[in-house]
């Protein structure tokens, strides 16, 4: 289990752009880490919208945002222009970001136990080390907390 002051875990992913999003190259600034079960749900896509509509205040502060889940970079895509998401979001087609977090989890609904993201959110310092983690995240208000959590860190340093 990932704890704040632990080095987060790097990854290699591919974005809804097409390309290849490291970790491990965003080093310097800090960077939002959400991890979110499903395109298009009802709590994914609440959450997605409310980290794009802070974007503009992330991006003031140095921050970037990566969502990711398991879906393809095409479903990445659709859900991307459907709902005119600001935030970049990357396949874990394999699950491998989501065990390096723990957040891929056994999970139970109406008596089914299935494996599944569990909503989380990590936020990783310019030094690469986790500086918050938010596990079980309920969306409403989630995306101001984080933001209020990365203008203490970065009027702290």
């Amino acid at each position: 289990m990932l704890d704040e002051g632990d080095t987060a875990p790097d990854f290699e992913l591919e974005n809804d752009g097409g390309n290849t999003v490291r970790l491990s190259d965003l080093k310097g600034s800090p960077v939002i880490v959400y991890f979110y079960p499903k395109d298009d749900t009802s709590g994914c896509t609440k959450e997605a919208i409310a980290f794009t509509e802070l974007g503009p205040e992330f991006a003031k502060l140095g921050a970037q945002i990566i969502g990711i889940s398991p879906d393809s970079v095409e479903s990445h895509q659709k859900f991307k222009a459907k709902y005119k998401l600001g935030v970049q979001l990357a396949a874990d087609i394999e699950k491998a970001a989501a065990q390096a977090y723990g957040v891929w989890v056994s999970k139970s609904m109406y008596g089914r136990k299935y494996m599944g993201v569990e909503r989380s959110t990590f936020l990783v310092g310019a030094d690469g080390k986790l500086v918050k983690v938010w596990r079980k995240v309920k969306v409403p208000g989630h995306a101001e907390n984080v933001l209020k959590e990365i203008q203490e860190l970065v009027t702290a340093s």
